[in-house]
């Protein structure tokens, strides 16, 4: 019979009844779900049954607990939890500090915790593994028959075996299981054999209490153990402890893990396998003690039993070749609370066995601390730190060269050799000119180095400014760059302000001044002026005034070489302290045909060249001979420049020359400002004077708003009136002296008047000879209402103001205009408002903005 027909047979007694279809195996129903669809309807149809409830049957049986998500998505972690996670950051680095610096040891383990939780089901299963609910056997026959079987354990315990009935499988090891099933596929299957395996595994419930981070239920793997539950809620709190971890079931204390074992050895012995409803208890962390020093890895450490100081020292990884094992100082609490320090040897069996306290702090010390045979190197060194010192070592032994051993922004010129006096333990300063000493080894300069000697190799601020200004070019030719770029390159550049001169002779003048005392007065001086680096230093042993330059860098070329200053202070015969001062020659000086011997204290100013590379400009523009930007020598006056610049041409129009100076322009923005300020304050009165029944309160704000915005619009010129005609040809003339910063503008020939201000159409005019100030106002369609009439001037070529007058007989202005001049009517300010403020300022306003425009019209 075929495997089709024995399904056909198996279908026609079952499925009439439906729920029968209960019974079916899980081998029956995978061979009806192999056939076509059609031959399924087909079936189902002839026996009358409905397809799904043989999908769903089989659904039910196969149904086991879902794997869920135990720890969100980083991205959807709330801000709340976000800012809890600073504040814990927060307090975690408050306690370092507290400690020393030290961390507890171990906690980093969980530091990275998973953001998703996946059951552990790709390893090798244990013999002893306890099969349960919701395991899944694979179940491969060949030999007479073949098939592929997958058996659930479902809810009761039991597996569905094709043509057999359930088999009770729960409680059973895998081992136990894979034995049965073979023993039964042999008996109830001739000529078949069968091979088991474990497919899916079951999840289970465990509880993760006590000082976890995030304590709770979690859904694990039937193969998790202790470390697996631990990662799932988040690792612990560094209030929990690491070495006492206790597993319980049913409320009984079956194991305790402590992760020490795991950290420093590997041992897993302690991490059970979990069962479900198991619960992992953590306790609060038991008592500390604190290792620095020479050994590998300082740290505060959980002590778990009585422990003593090489059993401490091995748990911190031993000790480092640098460690001085004679010298343990321990830091401890004694019974009245008070903090003491006590010493123990590591050489010695007692020293080893000394026990540790709670809250002890343990220092190893170093070799080089102890003995002392070292010189250290600090600054812009590409190596900086200590070095092995042996008796006739020199500089050339330590900076071997000036490349490789220091950074390119490195000032390679000069050093500073720290010593420590070992019997009065004061500290001097030795100038050293570096590249001379590597140049010539064991020449003068190369000076024979002392114990615990320093140097101090500084940064050349032009090379670090220099290289800064690159960066800054390199990154707007890169641009658009991302955040996390900028970051990272950011990260990457080094803060060269630790290495000038002033951040590292800091702590060395410190100590100067702190030593000085009666009869050893402070060996420090001032060095100012065109120096490269001005400030304070410590006192050259030779105290030469040439090497307290060379110190501060030497001089720059503004220095003045005829004379400096000395200030000196001292003590009269009165006992009182008096300031000397003395002038030096230092050409003579720097040449060495003069001695000066510094002393303590000294301020030597170095004076600059009077108005050294001051270059002062002026601008020549249009109608000259060859206009462009001149520069002026001290006490030259406007007709030297013009002359030099060929004179001016047969277009210029010298009346309506524009002349302007720097000085003047800030002038008129200072007066602009307070204007603008002063305004405000009015604007502000009128509107807190509220609407009057005429509404003019409202038409009066709004006008001084509109003044406002006059002023604020208004650019200062900086034009003075000047007749160019008689600065040229006028030798009676006043000379005008020029300033940096000057312009002369020099126009063609006019051919126009201009109405500006308060009519009604502001245009130029074609000039015309006797038209008078009123004509052009006639063409420009007369006043408006607003304007004032009896303050209309005229702004002449030259930048001079008429004010022209009515005539007795007439009424009107008969004066007679010129090409270039511009007529202005103002507004009418004291129909606003009877204010003088508002008359200035529309005064300001048009003489500076309205005036401008008429400089622009003779252009």
């Amino acid at each position: 019979m075929t495997l089709t027909k024995r399904l056909l047979t198996v279908l026609a007694l079952v499925l009439p009844v439906t729920p029968a279809a209960q019974s079916i195996s899980q081998s029956q129903i995978e061979q009806f779900k192999s056939m076509p669809r059609a031959q399924q309807e087909a079936l189902t149809n002839q026996y009358g049954v409905d397809l799904d409830a043989i999908a769903g049957s089989t659904g039910q049986q196969n149904q086991r607990p879902q794997n869920v998500n135990v720890v969100e998505p980083v991205n959807a972690i709330s801000d709340k939890e976000q800012e809890h996670a600073r504040e814990e950051r927060e307090d975690n680095e408050e306690q370092d500090r507290k400690n020393g610096g030290l961390k507890p040891f171990g906690y980093d383990l969980f530091a990275g915790s998973p953001t998703t939780f996946a059951p552990v089901t790709e390893i090798p299963i244990p013999n002893d593994y306890t099969l349960g609910p919701g395991d899944v056997l694979r179940v491969q026959l060949w030999g007479k028959e073949n098939q592929q079987l997958e058996l659930p354990i479902s809810r009761d315990g039991t597996i569905s075996f094709p043509q057999s009935g359930p088999q009770t499988i729960a409680g059973l090891s895998f081992d136990q299981a894979s034995q049965q099933i073979k023993k039964r596929v042999s008996e109830q299957y001739i000529g078949v054999q069968a091979s088991v395996s474990l497919g899916e595994l079951r999840s289970m419930r465990v509880f993760v209490l006590g000082e976890a981070r995030n304590a709770g239920s979690y859904t694990v793997s039937s193969l998790s153990t202790i470390t697996n539950a631990l990662y799932v809620s988040g690792g612990i709190e560094r209030t929990g402890s690491l070495r006492k971890i206790q597993h319980k079931r049913d409320g009984k204390l079956i194991g305790e893990l402590d992760l020490y074992d795991l950290l420093l050895a590997g041992d897993t012995s302690g991490d059970n396998r979990l069962q479900p409803g198991d619960v992992i208890f953590i306790p609060p962390v038991g008592d500390r003690v604190g290792i620095d020093g020479e050994v590998y890895r300082p740290a505060l450490y959980e002590l778990k039993n009585t422990t003593n100081l090489q059993e401490l020292v091995n748990l911190a990884g031993g000790l480092t070749p640098q460690a001085y094992p004679q010298l343990v100082r321990i830091e401890r609490n004694n019974d009245d609370f008070l903090r003491i320090i006590a010493e123990a040897n590591l050489t010695t069996r007692k020293g080893r066995q000394a026990k540790v306290r709670p809250g002890d702090h343990i220092e190893v010390a170093s070799i080089s601390d102890i003995t002392g045979q070292y010189v250290e190197v600090k600054g812009a060194a590409t190596r900086p730190g200590r070095y092995a010192w042996v008796p006739g070592m020199r500089v050339s032994s330590v900076i071997r060269s000036l490349d490789n051993d220091l950074l390119q922004e490195a000032d390679k010129r000069y050093a500073a050799i720290v010593r420590t006096d070992p019997d009065t333990d004061t500290v001097s300063v030795i100038n050293l000119r570096l590249r001379k000493a590597l140049n010539n080894p064991g020449g003068e300069n190369d000076i024979r180095l002392q114990e615990k000697d320093q140097f101090l190799i500084f940064a050349d601020e032009g090379k670090v400014s220099a290289k800064n200004s690159d960066l800054n070019d390199s990154k707007r030719q890169d641009a658009p760059r991302t955040m996390d770029a900028e970051e990272d390159e950011g990260a990457e550049e080094t803060d060269y302000s630790r290495f000038s001169r002033e951040a590292l002779f800091a702590p060395v003048l410190q100590r100067l001044k702190a030593q000085a005392k009666p009869g050893a007065p402070q060996q420090t001086i001032q060095v100012t002026g065109p120096v490269r680096y001005p400030g304070e230093y410590p006192l050259p042993a030779s105290r030469q005034v040439a090497d307290a330059i060379y110190v501060a860098g030497g001089l720059i070329d503004s220095a003045s070489l005829h004379t400096a200053e000395l200030a000196r202070f001292g003590v009269d015969s009165d006992g009182t302290g008096e300031t000397y001062i003395k002038n030096l020659d230092l050409q003579a000086v720097m040449k060495g045909q003069a001695v000066i011997a510094l002393q303590s204290r000294d301020r030597l100013l170095i004076k600059s060249i009077p108005e050294f590379a001051q270059a002062k400009t002026i601008e020549l523009a249009g109608e000259v001979r060859y206009p462009g930007e001149y520069t002026v020598r001290n006490g030259e006056t406007l007709r030297d420049v013009i002359q030099r610049a060929g004179g001016l041409t047969d277009n210029a129009f010298p009346r309506g020359a524009v002349f302007t100076r720097e000085k003047l322009r800030q002038r008129e923005a200072l007066r602009l400002r307070e204007a603008e300020e002063r305004l405000q304050g009015d604007l502000l009165g009128v509107q807190l004077e509220g609407d009057d029944i005429g509404g003019q309160a409202a038409q009066r704000t709004e006008q001084v708003r509109d003044l406002l915005e006059d002023v604020q619009s208004a650019r200062p010129v900086g034009r003075m009136v000047i007749n160019l005609a008689d600065v040229v040809s006028d030798d009676a003339y006043q000379a005008i002296r020029l300033q940096d910063g000057d312009r002369l503008t020099v126009p063609t020939i006019p051919q126009s008047v201009s109405v500006f201000g308060e009519v009604q159409f502001p245009t130029s005019h074609l000039h015309t000879e006797g038209l008078t100030v009123d004509d052009y106002l006639e063409r420009s369609g007369g006043p408006t209402r607003q304007a004032d009439e009896d303050r209309v001037y005229v702004v002449k070529a030259d930048g001079s103001v008429m004010l022209p007058e009515k005539s007795r007989w007439f009424g009107g202005r008969s004066q007679q205009l010129a090409p270039g001049d511009t007529v202005i009517v103002p507004i009418d300010v004291d129909r606003l408002n009877q204010l003088e403020l508002w008359s200035n300022v529309s005064q300001i306003v048009y003489q500076m903005a309205l005036g401008a425009a008429a400089v622009g019209n003779l252009q």
